[in-house]
């Protein structure tokens, strides 16, 4: 494993990294009416081979049949709890309190990761860098066909003044140690599409922490998510990254420009 870490002389101020084997990882899973994809997003999380995973399941009072799939008996191992909430990041952001692991990410309840050991992986990955951390590569793949590639987001190692260039890493591959969101809060849920880019910006800014890239594939992503399933939604997520970018002070409309040309690149690359 060839894992790169943020060359810098930065010390993370968080807890003493635990041994890969004592280290647990909790998954969470914010859900709301996705009767037909979370399934496979529970098996996912299931087959992981990582010896202490923790599988945080929110659901949103789901009325299509999602709750009893949550529900059934026999079912993969999962801690749920079903409330309304007001979104996709307030369920994150309720999950991830009542997770208890020394690291925390995420499963969206239509994606599913790469192989069963990408917890494994990013355990051991945590363990040797002693990083706050940890991240990779990212597929969007066909809704029907998640073998099918659309575009590959190979994100590459961080540097800060990539941040102004539209840099960010794959939100569902990231996972952080839980201090993390401790010490610099959770989703602010005042954006609605772009609560993950606005608060990577805050941990990699105000909070400096350190990210270790795992260069691989971990998470199979479906196109047709909430930020692009329409053109408004489209506009509505560039006016949230630009109070993003102008909140945090990594630029402004050349930073949003880049930030959505870099996609371009992803469709060219299917493997």
């Amino acid at each position: 494993m060839n894992a790169t870490i943020l060359p810098s002389a930065l010390i993370s101020t968080f807890t003493e990294p635990r041994t890969e084997s004592r280290m647990k990882i909790s998954v969470v899973t914010s859900v709301f009416n996705r009767v037909d994809m979370v399934n496979e997003a529970l098996e996912s999380v299931a087959r992981q081979t990582h010896s202490d995973v923790e599988h945080i399941v929110q659901d949103g009072a789901s009325s299509d049949g999602t709750l009893a799939i949550l529900q059934r008996d026999g079912g993969p191992p999962i801690k749920l709890r079903s409330e309304p909430d007001t979104g996709l990041y307030d369920g994150i952001n309720r999950g991830i309190r009542r997770a208890t692991g020394d690291v925390v990410g995420l499963m969206h309840s239509d994606d599913i990761f790469s192989d069963e050991h990408v917890l494994s992986r990013v355990a051991e990955t945590m363990h040797q860098t002693g990083a706050d951390g940890v991240y990779g590569d990212l597929v969007y793949v066909a809704a029907n066909d998640p073998n099918r590639v659309i575009r590959y987001w190979k994100s590459g190692a961080y540097n800060q003044t990539r941040l102004r260039k539209g840099w960010m890493p794959p939100h569902p591959t990231l996972y952080l140690r839980r201090d993390v969101f401790d010490h610099f809060g959770l989703y602010d849920t005042s954006f609605q599409i772009a609560a993950d880019y606005e608060a990577m910006l805050r941990y990699l800014i105000k909070g400096k922490i350190r990210l270790a890239y795992l260069p691989e594939v971990l998470v199979r992503m479906r196109v047709g998510g909430e930020s692009n399933r329409s053109l408004g939604r489209i506009l509505q997520k560039s006016r949230e990254d630009y109070r993003a970018m102008r909140m945090h002070g990594v630029g402004g409309l050349g930073t949003l420009i880049a930030k959505n040309t870099s996609k371009i690149g992803q469709f060219l690359r299917k493997e």
